[in-house]
């Protein structure tokens, strides 16, 4: 049972790592068009630079088992990253909808890493936790200031669209 594990850990981490590309993508994309959102804006580049660190992580991890990342799984994920960004852009209200599937996404991610720390348990590859368990810790941070700031950014929206356009221009 543990080769089973090993196997379904190194499935796992690949698709981490391709998750891991999809919200560099989605990030990247986000960082150039939110500039009128400094708070935004700010913590977005930092969290694309902990992604950046986390998919490093996800890379060790994987050549500590004698594998490496799936170039078709991350190509796949960097495609669907640039597709969700590209349809959030044409819309009036981007920095909403934005905000709502970065906090879905970040959830995401917490539930991929809680189950690779399962696996490295499980497995007995309990030397990979620390790295993953960083990852996770990151992901949990981003989720709650997502949280903590929907409000603030669905008024910051209403101000904005207000002072420009008034508010009856708000796509639904």
């Amino acid at each position: 049972m543990t080769d089973s594990v090993r196997d379904l850990l190194i499935v796992g981490l690949r698709d981490a790592h391709a998750m891991e590309n999809q919200a560099e993508e989605l990030m990247e994309r986000q960082v150039d068009r939110l500039t009128d959102y400094p708070d935004i804006h700010s913590r977005l580049e930092r969290h694309l630079a902990e992604t950046r660190t986390q998919k490093k992580r996800l890379e060790d991890c994987l050549e500590s088992c004698g594998e490496s990342p799936s170039s078709i799984k991350d190509m796949a994920m960097s495609f669907t990253g640039n597709l969700a960004a590209l349809g959030h852009a044409m819309a009036n209200d981007e920095v909403l909808k934005n905000t709502f599937a970065n906090d879905a996404f970040e959830h995401y991610e917490i539930a991929a890493y809680k189950s690779l720390l399962t696996l490295c348990s499980l497995s007995g590859m309990n030397g990979l936790a620390p790295a993953l368990q960083e990852s996770l810790r990151e992901e949990e941070q981003m989720a709650k200031w997502v949280e903590d700031n929907v409000e603030k950014v669905t008024r910051d929206f209403v101000t904005r669209q207000r002072s420009t356009a008034g508010v009856a221009g708000v796509a639904s």
